[in-house]
């Protein structure tokens, strides 16, 4: 039977989401500077919007690639040690986005970031593992998930205005020593459960030894209906995502002109409707699940309905002015919040002994997106017309749906056939 909870241990569990809040905030923070920047880098350095296209996919070349090595980092080095260490990585080579004058240089800075951001997510799976118990886990990644959302809101304005100050070399610049300076308040302030100075003893919960990669392991998680189902949703969603990390200022800039000042402000709103969605799809979901009700309705209704939402981004298409692309937009990023608790689906269906292996499986198929779309998008704009860009994210987002219908089915853990299940 689980303690009561104390004062002492709730102000524990908050100062620990508040660290990995403020952390994804400045993670995306410098995953997303570039698409305010983007218009001025195309004119500055003489862009195609193909070339524009690559420079924001060349994050996720290497961010991908590394999901599955970032995980092993994560379980052999002490988060305390390690996320202040990437964070200074990452943002030194953000830092240095300001200083270079070629596409190559730039791609190099951004697959630069790509490599030391790759840990982070991995890093904020296992303090929430740590931190909380199985039953607030969803409310938790909902909140820290947020800071995406949330952060970027209010940061849209507040880039823009650097950019115009500052220009986007500033911007870069700026933007990089908030993350060096944020690096050295972690270390201060974060203690792993078994150093942290409380009077509970059961803050930590207990973990499960997890599984060393081997192709045996791998065969298992890439050979599963279920989890592919998840690894196809989540490479759907992050299309949507991508989108607006990425192309959507621009979209704002060229298809609607909107000055590069208006349409950071504007871009603020759609992040504050997805904000609202992760927040009421987390909360929600632990709220059903505590009343009994099952993993089916609780876990995959908020996703569902969310992907469904999302496809709405088409209707963008069909309307004029300003205030109507702003709602369409809005709707599409909700839904996207309220799909975005996902994660859940890792501990829900992996083997108990390869959540880790599961979960970097499972983020390097969604940021295989954030390769792919980008570069779409480029070719699908070429001739000044985003139509067809926002025809491909509803279509992602339709097939996401099909795929947590039809292939996710149960939602229970996959059995490892005897004698497969060893580490």
């Amino acid at each position: 039977m689980s303690k009561s909870v104390t004062p002492t241990r709730l102000r524990a569990k908050a100062s620990v989401l508040s660290l990995i809040f403020i952390s994804v905030v400045i993670n995306y923070m410098d995953r997303t500077n570039i698409s305010v920047a983007a218009s001025a880098i195309g004119d500055d350095l003489e862009l195609s919007r193909v070339q524009i296209g690559i420079l924001f996919s060349a994050f996720a070349w290497t961010y991908s690639i590394m999901q599955i090595p970032g995980g092993m980092v994560v379980d052999i080095v002490k988060v305390r040690i390690l996320y202040p260490f990437i964070l200074v990585a990452w943002s030194l080579a953000t830092l240095v986005q300001g200083l270079v004058s070629s596409l190559a240089a730039m791609v190099g800075c951004r697959m630069a970031i790509g490599v030391f951001e790759a840990p982070s997510y991995p890093a904020n799976n296992k303090i929430v593992t740590q931190w909380f118990p199985a039953e607030e886990r969803a409310s938790a990644i909902a909140i820290y998930t947020s800071g995406q959302f949330i952060g970027l809101a209010f940061l849209m304005p507040v880039l823009a205005i650097i950019q115009e100050y500052f220009t986007w070399r500033g911007l870069f610049i700026i933007s990089g020593l908030i993350g060096i300076a944020w690096a050295g308040i972690w270390y201060w302030l974060y203690r792993d459960p078994d150093d942290n100075k409380t009077d509970e003893s059961d803050i930590k919960t207990p973990e499960v030894k997890q599984a060393q990669v081997s192709w045996r392991n791998l065969g298992i998680a890439f050979s599963s209906r279920k989890l592919w189902g998840v690894y196809i949703g989540q490479f759907c969603l992050g299309g949507t995502l991508i989108f607006f990390l990425t192309w959507f200022p621009t979209y704002l800039e060229e298809e609607r002109g909107l000055t590069s000042l208006n349409s950071g402000f504007l871009a603020s709103v759609p992040f504050l409707a997805a904000f609202c969605g992760v927040l009421l799809s987390g909360f929600f979901s632990d709220f059903l699940v505590r009343r009994g009700v099952s993993n089916e309705v609780a876990r995959k209704t908020p996703i569902i309905l969310g992907l469904l939402l999302s496809s709405t981004v088409i209707a963008a298409n069909y309307v004029s002015s300003t205030f109507w692309v702003t709602v369409c937009l809005s709707i599409t990023f909700f839904g996207n919040g309220l799909a975005s608790i996902n994660w859940v689906f890792v501990s829900l269906l992996a083997p108990k002994n390869m959540v880790g292996l599961v979960g970097g499986c499972f983020n390097f198929i969604g940021g295989l997106s954030a390769v792919t779309v980008p570069i779409a998008i480029g070719y699908l704009t070429e001739g000044g017309d985003f139509r067809p860009a926002l025809v491909l994210i509803g279509a992602l987002a339709i097939t996401g749906l099909f795929s947590y219908l039809f292939l996710v089915g149960k939602v229970e853990t996959i059995e490892v056939p005897k004698g497969d299940n060893k580490s």
